[in-house]
């Protein structure tokens, strides 16, 4: 059976629905943490008198809310178009919603009644010796929060995992391992199912490794004399947190692979080339954490040229591929450009631009100049905002808004110009900044900084306006009937 092919299986219904509330989550609560961010801005740059320890716990919860959502939205790219090649339970796919909404509460919660603002990090042991700035049963909430939302992906990946196994029988197989070893590429399992496989095993690994910390710094909590190793804390947490977040882009590029071939006819085959990248990445994104270590000189010399080194690749192979993928599945194509086709356009080179000034990070003896600059928040606003969010926003259009071009207004082509321009100068900003060595993470910036937190703002106001059109329009057509 040839399974490079597109989708087939019928998605029911209510799995469709799941969807929905999945977006609909997504979008409105972008567009408040994107409020958070903005509020960040304008207090540094003085414009509004932001409290520090209120400016503490806006940026823990924008922080740690990015993280989450982005990830939300990825699971959704991710299952509907893997929904259609394997038997997923819709079911889970409810139950990981259910368990992020009860997670954000809790979050939200222990940050702003709590007053915890120990940054998405919560590294040890700041969570139990705050200093008087919030209760041990904040920070522990805040913990149990993190905790329920990471079980929850953690079931839906078991649950992909289950599902391809069903079809594959081994997951070397669904990697296309006997094509990409093989003298022929017929039979390889199509983009979705790579993909999907290659995020269940690092999402896996990751969530276990957090879930693992969480646990133990709630013991720490209430039992001090259960201490931590804090290198192996961080070591832990930055692993989670790095597999994680580059996880969501790695499900949401899935859209990309299964939309744009709709709008140019090509459909996007496996080939050796996609097998390799992917199978490369899945090591390298595993290996490649330590670079976010490299002011930890405890850690081993090893571990820190691995770190530099991978930093310099891990992001390369998929990211070549689907870039010159795009590239050559669009031109010459006779494209039908649309608020959707363009957003994942635009996604793809947001990606790619994002990936430029991490490696630039990544690089030792760089590092030990921007780490704690606002250079570091400059290149993951770039591929998060730019890439992976605006992957997400594609998918709504692709979801809600009729298969023609004739469905998209002025608006939306407006929101669109406006969303990427803003886009690339609010974090142009943050990479300026972090040239001029402005720290990063601190509450109050001193007057010769302000003029850019100034510019920022500007441009982080005209981002969140464009994304509430994205917002409003994803709801409004909703309640439209979709034509064939």
């Amino acid at each position: 059976m040839n399974t490079n092919t597109q989708s087939s299986l019928p998605i029911s219904a209510g799995a469709q629905k799941v969807v929905i509330g999945y977006l609909a989550v997504c979008g409105a609560v972008l567009a408040l943490l994107m409020v958070f961010g903005l509020l960040l801005r304008l207090g540094q740059g003085g414009m509004v008198p932001l409290p520090a320890d209120l400016s503490y716990q806006v940026l823990t919860a924008h922080g740690i809310g990015m993280v989450g959502i982005s990830g939300l939205g990825g699971a959704a790219i991710m299952w509907y178009f893997l929904a259609r090649q394997v038997a997923l339970n819709s079911s889970i796919l409810l139950l990981n919603l259910g368990l992020f909404l009860l997670g954000v509460v809790l979050i939200l919660g222990a940050v702003f009644i709590g007053g915890f603002a120990g940054a998405w990090t919560f590294l040890y042991p700041l969570p139990a010796q705050s200093g008087g700035a919030w209760e041990a049963h904040a920070a522990a909430i805040y913990m149990v929060g993190v905790l329920l939302i990471g079980v929850g992906f953690l079931l839906l990946h078991l649950d992909t995992g289950w599902a391809i196994l069903s079809r594959y029988g081994s997951l070397t197989k669904a990697l296309g391992w006997p094509q990409m070893f093989g003298p022929s590429i017929d039979d390889a399992p199509p983009p979705v199912i790579v993909a999907s496989t290659m995020v269940l095993i690092i999402n896996t690994l990751g969530l276990i490794s957090g879930a693992a910390i969480l646990v133990m710094t709630i013991v720490n909590i209430y039992m001090p004399s259960f201490a931590i190793d804090a290198l192996l804390a961080k070591n832990m947490i930055f692993f989670f947190g790095h597999v994680f977040i580059n996880a969501t882009i790695y499900m949401a590029v899935i859209a990309v692979y299964e939309i744009l071939p709709t709008y140019t006819g090509r459909p996007w085959k496996t080939s050796k080339p996609f097998l390799i990248a992917w199978n490369a990445s899945l090591i390298m994104v595993l290996a490649v954490y330590p670079h976010h270590l490299l002011m930890d000189f405890v850690m081993p010399t090893w571990a820190l040229i691995l770190g530099q080194i991978m930093s310099y690749t891990s992001g390369l192979p998929v990211l070549v591929v689907t870039g010159l993928g795009v590239l050559i599945n669009v031109s010459r194509s006779g494209i039908r450009w649309d608020m959707t086709s363009g957003l994942l356009f635009l996604a793809t080179l947001g990606w790619a631009v994002g990936v430029v000034p991490a490696i630039v990070d990544g690089t030792i003896v760089v590092n030990a100049v921007l780490h704690n600059t606002l250079w570091v928040p400059g290149h993951f606003h770039t591929y998060l905002l730019i890439g992976q969010v605006t992957m997400v926003f594609g998918f709504m259009y692709f979801v809600a808004v009729r298969p023609d071009s004739s469905d998209d207004t002025t608006l939306d082509r407006l929101a669109f110009w406006v969303f990427a321009a803003a886009s690339f100068g609010f974090t142009m900003t943050f990479l300026y900044a972090g040239k001029a060595s402005i720290p990063r993470r601190f509450a109050e910036h001193l007057p010769q900084w302000t003029g850019q937190d100034q510019v920022g703002a500007f441009f982080a106001a005209l981002v969140i306006v464009a994304v509430l059109v994205f917002v409003i329009r994803f709801f409004v057509r909703l309640g439209r009937p979709k034509t064939a």
